[in-house]
């Protein structure tokens, strides 16, 4: 059960941010006792992929919390997001799960069930992210990017560390992060109809056309 939540927390994380559930996950094996991955998954903790993370999480980084470039950041994450949920829910859950070499054994082992599960996930928290983003920017006039992306990534950060360390605490964290999105959505909705109105009032009337 806890396993299930450490993934869940993990893949949800996942969504927000593609990078870092990987690399809390890659460091936690290989600089603490706090996960102990399995051959399988042992690649997380490579030294070259944590580097490769990084970097990829820099860009993220700086993407996203630019107007308009994070929304296209959002339209290519959207087959990131959802393979990094994925492989951390995988591996998250996978701690007593043999290494399977055999792509036959692999699904007749139900191996994959984590996976797709991950994806679904991490591919939900991703749409209501993606949803919100443009709504948000269009009621600010895009000062709201570096805003939400920021809670995004800390957000991320935090859902990641407790689904390791206090697994228990990831429903009211998922709780917490369902009920924040509807709130903002309902939010920058509104305040995105109020701008438009104060447009369209302050608008110079147009003349009426008069025929020759």
């Amino acid at each position: 059960m806890l396993e299930f939540l450490t993934g869940t927390g993990l893949a949800a994380a996942a969504g927000l941010n593609a990078y870092i559930p990987m690399l809390v996950l890659g460091l936690s094996s290989r600089l603490f006792d706090v996960v102990n991955l399995p051959a399988a998954w042992a690649w997380l903790e490579n030294e070259w992929v944590l580097g490769i993370l990084a970097v990829l999480l820099l860009l993220e980084i700086v993407a996203d919390k630019i107007p308009a470039v994070d929304t296209i950041n959002d339209w290519i994450q959207t087959i990131v997001r959802p393979a990094a949920g994925g492989i951390v829910f995988g591996s998250g859950t996978a701690a007593e799960t043999a290494v399977v070499t055999d792509p036959a054994e692999f699904f007749a082992s139900n191996q994959w069930v984590p996976v797709v599960i991950g994806i679904v996930l991490a591919l939900t928290v991703h749409a209501g992210k993606m949803a919100a983003r443009p709504i948000a920017n269009a009621a600010t006039a895009g000062a709201a990017a570096p805003v939400l992306s920021t809670v995004e990534d800390l957000s991320s950060l935090l859902l990641s560390a407790v689904a390791i360390v206090i697994p228990v605490l990831v429903v009211a964290g998922l709780a917490s992060l369902v009920v924040g999105l509807v709130l903002l959505r309902r939010r920058m909705r509104r305040r995105a109809a109020r701008r438009t109105a104060v447009e369209s009032a302050s608008a110079p009337p147009i003349p009426p056309h008069r025929s020759a």
